[in-house]
């Protein structure tokens, strides 16, 4: 009896001190961003000789500093978990997915990978999955219609340009021309007059101011009156 005892604790003791399995992760996807409605696929692939056993977890955040980690509910029938597959180059990999996803199915999805005989365990990285809200449309047109607004738009915006620019083209040449008119007519002004007239025009002027508007004849010199005969 007591020899069966300490052989049953020599085997719980090498069970113990039994060395852990190696397992290799590798990258999941860091995040998953999709609309309300739609199928989620999430993958978390590993390596290892012993035989694992596959959970997936839910994390999710309810304070800044604390979170839960919780089961995958695979009872609900939008939860479905893809047997786990194995490439030729020895990759596991195990698949959920989500249908008809809500906002309430945010959160961090793990792999949870326990050995079958002893109590070890690791978690993959995991794949944070982003739910949003589409935002509806307020004219449903199609792509054809865009591209005639935006062609349209384009033709008015380049006539908002082009219209008055020509206006202020012709009107800048409309007053260049005026001006040239006008130089011309100034030029036309002096081209009839003759020098020698302005000059003894300007002479006559100048001894009509000396002498004055009224002549004194008491002053006047004798044989320079001349009267006029009968």
């Amino acid at each position: 009896m007591e020899a069966s005892i300490m052989v049953l604790l020599c085997l719980l003791a090498a069970a113990a001190h039994a060395k852990p399995p190696t397992v290799t992760l590798h990258s999941d996807l860091i995040s998953l961003r999709i609309a309300v409605s739609q199928t989620a696929s999430l993958q978390c692939c590993y390596s290892s000789e012993a035989d694992l056993n596959v959970n997936w977890t839910l994390t999710v955040m309810i304070t800044h500093n604390d979170s839960v980690v919780m089961n995958v509910n695979q009872t609900d029938k939008r939860m479905h978990v893809v047997p786990e597959s194995e490439n030729n180059q020895g990759v596991k990999c195990s698949s959920l997915q989500i249908q008809n996803v809500s906002v309430k199915d945010r959160g961090l999805y793990r792999c949870a990978l326990h050995h079958t005989s002893s109590s070890f365990s690791v978690h993959t990285p995991g794949t944070f999955l982003q739910v949003f809200e589409p935002m509806e449309k307020v004219l449903d047109i199609s792509e054809s219609w865009k591209n005639s607004i935006i062609t349209a738009e384009g033709v008015l915006l380049l006539l908002c340009v082009l219209i008055p620019g020509t206006m202020l083209i012709f009107k800048s040449k409309g007053l260049h021309e005026l001006e040239r008119r006008k130089g011309k007519e100034e030029e036309n002004i002096y081209e009839g007059l003759n020098l020698d007239d302005c000059n003894s025009t300007y002479h006559q002027i100048q001894r009509s101011q000396v002498q004055g508007p009224y002549h004194d004849v008491s002053n006047a010199v004798e044989e320079d009156i001349e009267f006029e005969k009968p």
